[in-house]
């Protein structure tokens, strides 16, 4: 029994370090900051990958990294093995958009203002930041006007495409190339693929009715290019 004791007095003074009210403080604040970051990614996001997980995530990690910087103190020993213990976890879901790395990294380092009780600094920061996130949404700082497309056209087996689109494709496209050609259903069917760049005054609705003239009335695809697809 006093062996016991004398097992929860060392462990007590381990814990003396910071009281519960740090705890909490660190806690409640860290989940507060993470909220802010997690409603300025929700409303900075664009496409159709959103994912409420990937935000309850950010936000719990921030609370958790603050809870691990308190652990850690400023004992080596702590750290050294909270890092073996961390480095067991895999994570094996792939990143979406390299823009969510950089959120992952500011509810890190939230937490970790936190646990570390610079509270201050941590509310200061993450309102700094957020403004910049918003800032660069609001100007949309860095967009590019991208006229690369994907032009997909099915036409009949014996159809001589060499020339057929030369004269639209000159009067819509500033650039084309042939990607791939493969045949289609049962009706000896060709599909050309072609990526394509758009004139500055293209009008889809007007090329496609065009095209279909030419192709027989057959399917016609124009798709958006790689890097405006977020799937």
């Amino acid at each position: 029994m006093d062996e016991f004791l004398k097992e929860l007095e060392k462990l007590k003074g381990i814990s003396a370090v910071f009281s519960m009210w740090d705890v909490s403080f660190a806690l409640i604040l860290s989940f507060l900051l993470a909220l802010v970051v997690g409603k300025v990614y929700k409303e900075t996001h664009n496409g159709v990958s959103y994912s409420q997980s990937y935000v309850q995530t950010v936000v719990l990690m921030a609370v958790v990294v603050s809870i691990i910087m308190l652990i850690i103190g400023s004992n080596i020993a702590r750290a050294f093995s909270l890092v073996g213990a961390l480095s067991i976890i895999r994570f094996r879901n792939a990143v979406k958009e390299t823009r969510d790395v950089g959120f992952v990294f500011l509810a890190m380092a939230i937490g970790m203002a936190c646990g570390t009780r610079f509270y201050l600094m941590a509310i200061f920061s993450t309102f700094v930041i957020c403004g910049f996130i918003l800032f660069m949404a609001k100007m949309n700082l860095f967009a590019k006007d991208i006229r690369e497309r994907i032009l997909m056209v099915q036409v009949p087996g014996d159809f001589q495409y060499e020339s057929a689109f030369d004269e639209i494709f000159r009067k819509y496209f500033s650039d084309t190339g042939l990607i791939s050609m493969e045949s289609v259903g049962k009706d000896d069917m060709i599909e050309l693929i072609y990526s394509v760049s758009l004139k500055s005054r293209f009008k889809p609705q007007q090329f496609l009715a065009q095209l279909r003239k030419i192709n027989n009335n057959n399917k016609v695809t124009l798709i958006e290019g790689q890097q405006q697809v977020d799937l």
